[in-house]
């Protein structure tokens, strides 16, 4: 069978690519980051929806010392709208993160002898993150052609990302249909029992939801779970 590593952060993107992956007969393999973010509730939610979805997931623990976002620098206020101009990089970005995470992503894919790495971008909705983009997928896809075993002997990892063009709208319509569980997803940036509803990440998920005429499902109660 076809294998998979799928990066998953417990949010709705993540979750339908995980969906997606497994639809398209893929044997998925979740990896899930713990990297200081500000709260646990995603890396949970993670954990819960590989269950769900019987996929086998490792968590990978790692540690940005020199912080550079308001996700990971508590002292950074998270604000509910930027103040700044919509073309600048929001304070919500991590740096360099989906570079670090398609590196361990690659690490591992070619261990195991993946053919593909999932991973939900979206370039659509989204917060304006430049490792977010269609020209970022490109370039790494040279990369792990040229610098890994599997892509000198012609058999490259190529990185997929299925979500990269599509609206939340769709994306929340693809994952119904999917049967992804919702009601496990994380999106909002903070960690408290409820989603604040004001940043931009939940902000983002309500559009997409209202526009597809489907109901976000309320949180199923969350418990920390190893």
């Amino acid at each position: 069978m076809k294998r998979a590593v799928v990066l998953l952060s417990g949010g709705l993107d993540s979750s339908t690519t995980l969906y997606l992956a497994k639809s398209r007969g893929f044997d998925c393999r979740a990896l899930i980051f713990d990297y200081g973010q500000r709260h646990k509730r995603e890396v949970e939610s993670a954990k819960k929806i590989a269950r769900a979805a019987k996929c086998p997931f490792k968590v990978i623990k790692i540690d940005l010392p020199w912080k550079g976002s308001s996700l990971l620098d508590k002292k950074i206020k998270l604000t509910a709208q930027s103040s700044q101009p919509k073309a600048t990089i929001p304070l919500t970005y991590v740096p360099a993160r989906n570079i670090i995470f398609l590196s361990f992503a690659l690490s591992y894919a070619e261990a195991i002898k993946a053919q593909k790495i999932f991973i939900g971008a979206n370039a659509i909705d989204y917060s304006g993150y430049p490792d977010c983009r269609p020209e970022f997928y490109r370039a790494f896809n040279i990369a792990s052609k040229r610098g890994t075993k599997a892509g000198a002997q012609g058999k490259a990892i190529k990185i997929e990302t299925p979500l990269i063009n599509k609206t939340k709208a769709e994306i929340v319509r693809l994952g119904k249909k999917l049967g992804v569980p919702f009601a496990m997803t994380w999106s909002c940036y903070k960690g408290g029992k409820k989603p604040c509803g004001v940043c931009e990440s939940c902000r983002l998920r309500a559009k997409g939801f209202r526009e597809a005429g489907v109901n976000d499902p309320p949180l199923r109660r969350w418990r920390a779970s190893k």
